[in-house]
């Protein structure tokens, strides 16, 4: 079975338009989340977001590039161009060797919703414009991405709720370690827009508490009252060890274990056992004991439910070792579709620069979160093995296990 590693890291997120930008805000611990005017023109119970400014492609990307790219799109090929230059690829390799893309991607609610309202305004389809079809599927980064990139390798992307980036790189572990692939694109996408995240508010999932804005992630914390949306995209460049050795790239972590489970409970309940199982998935993957993990990012997003399960889960596993324990959806709030792939790669930031990012906002532990060595304040910390959770809606479970080499 082949070892697969991390070549390239790429993030745009509301830390930070790239690694640089990011590690500076996880040292620090500084919040990304704000408020969106226009989420309470259009009815929101909470206009809490993470704020992130759309990048400029003008003159990057030629227009018909630029047409078919959702918002999500745009800051998938940001984080991907990062990661290919961080991974000393460049598109000679890419037209010249087979590469492939793995996304996570569960939505594109705003190309779908400006489409119906455009046709309904004009009664002629043909004003929804050539873009719209490629925006608005649901595999819009993978088509778009492998276009831009002229990519001929696996091109699929993973549908997976909030555990779809961490599945998708998961997934790439395995065509590599099975030598179906030699480098894959993998990483996850989430929009912002206000058009994306109105049913999320009308079950209300979203924290009220809008006069702290940078204090309504709780995860973990007694007081919490529930989640802050966010987004922006996160890209990892997986590869076989020894063909990264024999190209001379730069091998930043290698990835060594990946569990997964399914809750078969309620659509929107979380579980604990189900979180249990991912975790020892992944540790049985890696050949790992619970007592060799150095940190645990969790996937806590600030929900009553879902961080009391997960610190059930966690106190189980991890409970006799004080292993150190952060929520980075304190900052970020929760990024959906793209946390699986970014909490890797904040954590992997975290491994190659010794310290714990903290989980802000902790004040008050619950009678379920007071067992857990929570980390609250930046904390110096050599780290060889990270843990990253993601759980999702309809009960999927994904963990990953990245190792400093």
């Amino acid at each position: 079975m082949r070892r697969v590693v991390i070549t390239g890291m790429g993030i745009y997120s509301c830390l930070g338009k790239n690694l640089d930008e990011v590690l500076e805000s996880l040292r620090v611990g500084r919040s990304g989340i704000g408020i969106d005017p226009k989420r309470t023109e259009y009815g929101y119970r909470s206009p809490l977001t993470g704020i992130l400014e759309r990048p400029v492609l003008k003159g990057i990307l030629d227009r018909r590039a630029r047409v078919c790219l959702p918002e999500q799109g745009e800051y998938a090929y940001m984080a991907t161009a990062e990661a290919l230059r961080n991974a000393g690829i460049d598109l000679d390799y890419l037209e010249n060797n087979e590469v492939g893309i793995l996304y996570g991607n569960d939505s594109s609610a705003k190309a779908v919703i400006e489409a119906h309202t455009t046709a309904m305004e004009y009664k002629d389809t043909q004003m929804m414009g050539s873009g719209a079809i490629f925006q608005s599927m649901n595999s819009t980064v993978t088509m778009n991405l492998s276009t831009i990139f002229k990519l001929r390798g696996i091109n699929l992307t993973v549908s997976a709720a909030c555990a779809s980036g961490s599945h998708a790189i998961g997934l790439g572990m395995m065509y590599i370690r099975n030598g179906l692939q030699d480098v894959i694109i993998c990483g996850g996408a989430q929009e912002t827009n206000y058009l994306s995240m109105g049913s999320f508010d009308g079950i209300a999932a979203f924290s009220t508490r809008v006069d702290e804005p940078t204090k309504a992630s709780r995860p973990f914390d007694r007081d919490h009252d529930g989640l802050v949306p966010s987004g922006g995209a996160a890209t990892v460049i997986l590869e076989d060890y020894d063909h990264a050795v024999k190209r001379g790239a730069p091998i930043i972590a290698e990835l060594v274990g990946y569990g997964f489970s399914s809750n078969g409970v309620n659509i929107s309940q979380p579980s604990d056992q189900g979180s249990i199982n991912a975790m020892m998935r992944a540790l049985n993957d890696a050949g790992m004991e619970p007592k060799d993990i150095d940190y645990i990012n969790a996937h806590a997003t600030s929900t009553i439910q879902g961080d009391q399960l997960e610190a059930k889960a966690l106190d189980q596993l991890f409970g006799e070792y004080r292993t150190p324990i952060s929520s980075t959806k304190s900052m970020t709030g929760h990024e959906c579709w793209m946390a699986g792939a970014s909490e890797a790669v904040y954590s992997t930031l975290m491994m190659l620069n010794d310290f714990i990012a903290p989980n802000i906002n902790f004040e008050n532990p619950d009678e379920f979160s007071r067992n857990l060595n929570i980390i609250s304040q930046p904390t110096p910390k050599s780290l060889r093995a990270i843990l990253s959770n993601s759980f999702g809606f309809g009960g999927t479970n994904s963990a990953l296990i990245i190792k400093k080499l």
